[in-house]
């Protein structure tokens, strides 16, 4: 069982590693800029290390469940490389939003495209296990017939 699961779980340490450096940016900045919480608002400085860390963590619940049942049901492989290439992403829009607003954008939308691939792979999987388990469909013999 664990050999079909320890690429899901070596990424997902990554990303919460990940998310906390994301953390301990915005605790740096306030120090930085002397904001105290609950304060959100600062410099336009502060802020863009603020929301980038938000935006990440609001995202994040989203990128596990989609990386753990397109690996599950589709292929554990591709799964945890997408997942990479998606916490890289994330990485690259922290690092651009806190240089600019504008630094941002490249690395959201190469991150959202990953997802729409993690959410496709999902879908695939699930449906091929629906298909297969209960219609006794194999849908790959199918293909390749």
């Amino acid at each position: 069982m664990l050999d079909q699961i320890h690429l899901l779980a070596a990424v997902t340490v990554l990303g919460v590693l990940e998310q906390a450096y994301f953390f301990l940016q915005v605790i740096y900045a306030r120090r930085a800029f002397g904001i105290s919480p609950p304060n959100v608002s600062g410099p336009p400085e502060f802020e863009r290390i603020f929301r980038a860390q938000v935006n990440s963590s609001e995202y994040f619940p989203i990128f596990l469940a989609l990386l753990w049942q397109a690996g599950l049901f589709f292929h554990q492989g591709l799964a945890a490389a997408l997942g990479l290439l998606y916490l890289y992403a994330r990485y690259c829009y922290f690092i651009g939003y806190k240089t600019s607003s504008s630094e941002r954008l490249g690395p959201i939308y190469f991150s959202t495209g990953v997802l729409w691939s993690l959410i496709a792979a999902s879908v695939l999987g699930i449906l091929h296990f629906f298909l297969s388990h209960y219609l006794g469909l194999n849908v790959i013999q199918l293909l390749t017939k």
